[in-house]
């Protein structure tokens, strides 16, 4: 597997990603918005790295060097193919993240859905605590859960 930055020809790969993903779903992303979307956040050079495998990409992370209260890291998106899950390609693409983010701040911030109990294991087991919670914050009827880690 290989991380790089994302290009243009990533962006249909990735979107019909997001758009079949049940998570995303609950938030109607479909193809064009989540194109849409990931075109903008190329356009105006936000750092999203995608994870490629036999030349395929499989996932992504859109991480902002200081997107939590402009003063912390902030992991804005992840996603990795469902087939694929569970086979350490989101865990590399949190450790890229992650080099990247402290190299600048000593703390990164995310969102989980109170729904997503995989993620929310998968992030606790990654060294983030759940510090807090904002209801209806994207979508009434779900709450944001706030994850963090720290260096200190």
């Amino acid at each position: 597997m290989k991380i790089r930055p994302m290009r243009e020809s990533d962006i249909t790969p990735l979107a019909r990603l997001m758009a079949s993903t049940p998570l995303w779903q609950r938030y109607d992303i479909a193809e064009a918005s989540a194109s849409k979307r990931l075109a903008a956040g190329l356009a105006d050079g936000a750092t999203i790295a995608v994870a490629e495998l036999d030349g395929e990409p499989v996932g992504f992370i859109w991480r902002v060097e200081r997107g939590a209260f402009n003063r912390s890291g902030y992991i804005m998106l992840i996603g990795v193919k469902p087939e694929l899950r569970g086979r350490g390609i989101g865990q590399a693409l949190i450790e890229h993240a992650e080099a990247s983010l402290f190299a600048s701040s000593s703390d990164i911030f995310l969102l989980v859905s109170d729904f997503n109990y995989d993620a929310q294991r998968f992030y606790t087991q990654l060294g983030y605590e759940q510090v807090g919670a904002i209801p209806d914050y994207v979508v009434l009827g779900i709450t944001e859960l706030i994850f963090h880690k720290s260096l200190t």
